[in-house]
Formats: structure tokens, C-alpha cells, sequence
């Protein structure tokens, strides 16, 4: 039987979205000025197709969707799981490797849980660098685990298009191999998040997160505001 093209579900403006996006930093700008954050998590796993056509996506959502941005355009498509502990949701990143260092997209209201730039030596380092920004609303600094690399080649093609919820990807990453970065003799030693990093993410929020304001391009108001020493 024919093998269904991996894109064809997509139609011409889904098809156009996606070829303006062919850099990880054009990815990472449509989930922050273009899509909504997606409140109903855990009980939607859209695929990249349902993400447009809905405009809204949360984590896992908007790094699968940085994924099938990054395939269309012949990148190598990877997920990376971040887990938490207990009192904490775990997060999911769209990696990608420039010039041999590692950056990710990704989606989220923590602004410090978003986009990082290809720095990074490893998917370990990388997912290292989240350590400090990924804390609860007691300020506990809740990352525990990440994942290997998950390939999305080795995800049925419904992961792209469905238009029921693929749970089948979460599963697939919360089964693969994951790294310890903090041992449960250091967690009582681990320093609470800053007051005023926990100030800056829920600013003009009503003491939420940042889910209901939307960011502009820093283009748009550099220069209203000096540099502060």
C-alpha cells in the first residue's frame, strides 16, 4: 500500500505557515506572537495539524509543533522529556543542533521555560539549563529527570495530523531512558526560586503566570527602556 506523504492532511495556508517558518527562531516566534497558551492541559495532546487549526498550544503541543516545523524543512525532528518531581508538571522541548551545538524551542507561560539558544555542548546541558527557571508556586526547584532524544521517525505519522489526541507520543517519551540531575540527599539542599524571578513570572497576572498576556517582538519596545547596571 502507498504511504500517505507525511503533510498531505495540511492544507495550502497550514502548508504556508509552516514554509515562513524555517529557522528554529522564526518556530519559536510564531508559538510566542502567534498561537494562545492552551489551558486545558493535561486532557489535550493536539497534533501540529489541530494546533493551527485551534491557534493554541501547551508544551508538549507547541514542541511537537516546533518538531513538525523542523521535519518539513528537513531538520532532524527530536522531543525531549523534562520531568519533575511530584509536586511539579513535567515539560517537553523541540531540540536542535546548529553548527554542533545544541538549542531548543519550546512553549510555555514560564517565560524561563521557553527558547534556548544552540550553545550547548549535549541534550544534557541543555536540558541543564532549565534547572533555574523550572520551580513550583512554593518556589521549589522541581526538575529532576530528562530524557534521551525521541526521534520522531519513530512515531506513527499520526502524530503530525490526527485529529483525536495523541497521547501515544507522551507515553512513548515518558518510556525512554532518563538522566538524574538531582539525587534526593541534594533536593534538601536545593535554594528556593528568587522572589523576584517568581515576580517576574506572574507580573500583571493577578499572581498567575504570564497566560493571558501576550509578549511582542522585542523589536517592538526596545528603546522605550534603558539598559539596567
Amino acid at each position: 500500500m502507498k504511504k500517505k506523504p507525511l503533510f498531505s492532511s495540511f492544507n495550502g495556508e497550514h502548508l504556508a505557515i509552516l514554509r515562513r517558518l524555517n529557522t528554529p527562531r522564526k518556530v519559536q516566534d510564531f508559538l510566542d506572537y502567534e498561537l494562545v497558551y492552551n489551558d486545558s492541559r493535561p486532557n489535550t495532546c493536539f497534533s501540529p495539524l489541530e494546533v493551527l487549526k485551534r491557534g493554541k498550544a501547551h508544551c508538549i503541543e507547541g514542541a511537537m509543533f516546533a518538531a513538525a516545523a523542523f521535519l518539513f524543512h528537513g531538520r532532524r525532528s527530536l522531543l525531549l522529556d523534562l520531568r519533575a518531581n511530584p509536586r511539579d508538571d513535567d515539560h517537553v522541548i523541540a531540540p536542535f543542533v546548529e553548527k554542533g551545538r545544541w538549542g531548543a524551542v519550546a512553549q510555555s507561560h514560564f517565560c524561563g521555560l521557553r527558547y534556548r539558544e544552540p550553545v550547548h555542548g549535549s541534550f544534557g546541558e541543555l536540558a541543564r539549563s532549565y534547572f533555574e527557571f523550572y520551580y513550583n508556586s512554593r518556589g521549589e526547584k522541581t526538575l529532576r529527570e530528562f530524557s534521551e532524544p525521541l526521534d520522531t521517525a519513530a512515531l506513527k505519522p499520526e502524530w503530525l495530523y490526527s485529529g483525536k489526541n495523541v497521547f501515544f507520543v507522551s507515553r512513548r517519551l515518558d518510556a525512554r531512558r532518563h538522566h538524574r540531575i538531582v539525587g534526593s540527599l541534594m533536593e534538601k539542599e536545593l535554594r528556593l526560586a528568587d522572589s523576584l524571578l517568581l515576580e517576574a513570572e506572574v507580573l500583571g497576572g493577578s499572581r498567575a503566570p504570564l497566560i493571558r498576556r501576550r509578549p511582542r517582538p522585542y523589536a517592538e519596545i526596545k528603546g522605550k527602556h534603558g539598559n539596567a547596571g
